[in-house]
């Protein structure tokens, strides 16, 4: 039993943290396994605003972090993530327009750099924070794409690098409401795609952010804009 106690606790993953909610609490919640966390810069909207918060839970949990620029992404890639904080639409996450933020395979991209890390680190698995609420609008957080990419990772390294989406079949909500049983602190993450001084708390991810720390429960520690 001590052994595959040990075994569990293995520092074994490479996580993508984004330094938003669902990445944060993955992070808190993986953290005795977790041997390196990856944030990737983009030129999205927010990259600015939500990295330092995944530099700042990495420094206090002593898990090393580090950022990885693709900036090429921002060049060639079509998407209102990448073109400024005015062609950020308004309402539901669920809504139809929500669709122009989809940055083209972005997770696909992202995941392909980690598990080549994780291969040349001698790591076994990479970890991913998408969760249910995504399905609707981003192909590449869904579960057909987490169990294609698996087998494909398996496939094309020498360690059979797997990749693990702990929260793909749970609500915002219910990650919000993990992480409040972990004591994160939510103010410490940022969700709003356009990423100005505060929160806009119009955006898809104010609107699902300010639902989910509802549903959990939790008193809104968000800065919005008046």
């Amino acid at each position: 039993m001590h052994a595959q106690n040990k075994f569990l606790q293995m520092k074994d993953t490479i996580l993508i943290l984004s330094g938003g909610m669902d990445s944060t609490t993955l992070l808190y919640d993986y953290q005795d396994r977790i041997a390196l966390a990856v944030s990737f810069f983009y030129g999205s909207n927010h990259n600015a605003r939500e990295i330092p918060f995944a530099q700042l839970h990495c420094r206090r949990l002593g898990i090393e972090h580090i950022t990885i620029p693709l900036d090429f992404m921002q060049r060639y890639f079509r998407s209102s993530l990448l073109s400024g904080a005015d062609d950020i639409p308004e309402g539901s996450y669920a809504d139809e327009n929500m669709q122009s933020t989809v940055v083209p395979f972005r997770n696909g991209i992202m995941l392909s750099v980690a598990v080549g890390m994780a291969e040349s680190r001698g790591l076994g698995f990479v970890m991913m924070a998408n969760h249910g609420g995504d399905h609707a609008i981003y192909p590449d957080c869904r579960p057909d794409f987490v169990e294609a990419f698996d087998r494909a990772a398996q496939a094309g390294t020498y360690n059979g690098v797997r990749l693990l989406s702990p929260y793909v079949g749970l609500t915002k909500g219910q990650i919000a409401a993990r992480g409040r049983q972990l004591g994160i602190d939510y103010a410490e993450t940022w969700s709003c795609y356009k990423g100005g001084e505060r929160h806009c708390g119009r955006c898809g991810t104010c609107v699902e952010r300010r639902e989910a720390l509802a549903e959990a429960g939790i008193a809104d520690p968000t800065e919005y804009e008046p």
